[in-house]
């Protein structure tokens, strides 16, 4: 075995160890059941680990991770997590968590060719496309690239919502709260969006008044920027 690949299982059996340490029985008590309240649908950049960022141990949150956090009505894979997480675990609030700096929104705002991926990006050139007029209207690429982050999240997380599987989970009454956030590589903080819904009614109001607030935030910081 490669020494670097042995070094990661030592590294496993120190954590392993230090957990049991901290929490005697934790082990075996995942084994019981599990029962976490967030669902995290996030981006599969390493740099982005939810358990870690969140302060939360495993099992505390249940995750799905793709290229630039997109939730795409014909995908299987999320639809599957997130009915299970659903209906399953019954956990009680959605986050889909965006990044700053994210290769996959990088790509797609600049038209540059990654490969396979490509073809998993064209939803977020649909993002761009939807407010290409604005964003074209920021001089600054930078500010242009953090700005198409946080509207991948708005999308992605309203596509979320209008899911079968969350829109049948509000109509049956069961509680599930939808949040769009985003991460800043540079400071490791969270930031709510505020587009946040708890059933079907909300859900057209919530992204208007997050996409006013963001387009109005970013705005201001070109402003400043002139």
């Amino acid at each position: 075995m490669p020494h670097r690949l042995r070094d990661l299982l030592a590294k496993n059996q120190l954590w392993a160890e230090g957990v049991e340490a901290a929490r005697p029985g934790f082990f075996t008590g995942l084994l019981q059941q599990q029962a976490p309240q967030y669902l995290w649908i996030g981006c599969a950049d390493s740099r982005v680990p939810a358990n870690e960022i969140l302060g939360l141990l495993p099992g505390d949150v249940f995750v799905h991770r793709n290229v630039a956090n997109v939730v795409v009505h014909s995908d299987l894979n999320a639809l599957s997590v997130m009915q299970y997480a659903i209906d399953q675990l019954h956990v009680r609030h959605i986050m889909v968590v965006g990044h700053y700096g994210c290769g996959g929104v990088t790509a797609a705002l600049r038209g540059l060719r990654i490969g396979l991926a490509d073809n998993w990006l064209r939803h977020v050139h649909d993002v761009r496309n939807k407010h290409r007029a604005w964003l074209e209207a920021i001089a600054d690429e930078d500010v242009r690239l953090m700005a198409l982050c946080e509207l991948n999240v708005l999308e992605q997380s309203l596509n979320c919502c209008e899911t079968t599987v969350v829109q049948d989970a509000w109509a049956r009454g069961q509680s599930v709260v939808v949040h769009g956030w985003v991460y800043g590589l540079h400071n490791g903080l969270l930031q709510d969006l505020e587009m946040t819904a708890r059933d079907a009614s909300e859900v057209g109001p919530a992204y208007e008044r997050a996409l006013v607030a963001l387009k109005a935030r970013w705005s201001a910081e070109t402003a400043a920027l002139a």
